[in-house]
């Protein structure tokens, strides 16, 4: 378990990251998701492309020697974009009463176990509160 919640503080290890908080020391707690980018796969696939009509409009290539090799890296390319399922890249955010920021990325497998825990470190926070106000 990466987030380990106690009744008065909360504990992360996760790979090489390692934090420990009070409860009343953590501002914000998040689990950010981002959409993950593709800049490799685009980038490449322009560039075959463009090679591709430079070869088609202004090379003297009577056989046709270029659609080969680039039907073969349009397969690679989406080969590429494909091979990894997870859409998303995840990150575990923590703001401190110190004004300290620290963002770690969660590995896609994790992040539903990691949302359940923040989930119970919500339930917690509010339960701390209401006893507070009350």
């Amino acid at each position: 378990m990466p987030l380990t919640i106690f009744s008065d503080e909360v504990r992360f290890r996760f790979k090489s990251k390692n934090w420990q908080y009070q409860f009343d020391e953590i501002k914000e707690l998040i689990l950010l998701k981002k959409k993950r980018k593709y800049f490799l796969e685009n980038g490449s696939f322009i560039a075959v492309t463009a090679t591709a009509y430079y070869c088609m409009l202004f090379s003297n290539l009577i056989d046709l020697h270029y659609v080969i090799p680039a039907v073969l890296s349009y397969a690679l390319i989406v080969a590429l974009w494909f091979s990894d399922k997870a859409e998303f890249v995840y990150f575990l955010f923590v703001k401190d009463i110190y004004q300290k920021e620290i963002k770690t990325k969660i590995a896609p497998k994790d992040h539903v176990l990691v949302g359940e825990q923040m989930d119970y470190y919500l339930d917690l926070q509010f339960e701390r509160s209401v006893k507070i106000t009350a």
